[in-house]
């Protein structure tokens, strides 16, 4: 059994939703391991990580929409505020979503389906740096 860990930093710039499927590919590969499960971390509490539809955008959009209608960056709602009106609802944001998650290894390759990607949905306006942790375990 062998583990392997990489830290990936990702700039994003604003609310958006930034695919890291081919980066974390990348490190699966680097780590020589076959077969195993590769588990992701963001270490984040304002931004989210996501498996979702990698064809059509309009998913994306969608999901950005109803997100922007459950948790409004209205002001008025919030106690919190110390970044800015878009602070509070970033963090409801992560809380409802997720800052992890595990996918298996098979043949070197992350077992994604087909039309999923990995994105880290940025839930703040302004620009960050997000770290990523990738452990990866196997053989």
């Amino acid at each position: 059994m062998i583990q392997y860990q990489s830290i990936v930093k990702i700039k994003t710039t604003g609310k958006l939703f930034y695919n890291v499927t081919s980066k974390i590919q990348a490190v699966v590969k680097e780590s020589g391991i076959s077969t195993g499960l590769c588990t992701l971390f963001l270490r984040h509490t304002s931004a989210s990580l996501i498996i979702q539809e990698n064809a059509d955008p309009d998913v994306l959009l969608d999901l950005q929409n109803f997100f922007n209608k459950l948790v409004p960056e209205d002001n008025l709602s919030y106690i919190h505020s110390a970044e800015g009106p878009d602070d509070m609802p970033a963090h409801i944001r992560a809380a409802l979503t997720h800052t992890s998650e595990q996918i298996p290894i098979s043949h070197g390759r992350l077992l994604v389906g087909t039309w999923q990607g990995i994105y880290i949905w940025e839930h703040r306006q302004q620009n960050h740096f997000r770290e990523l942790v990738i452990h990866i375990i196997g053989e």
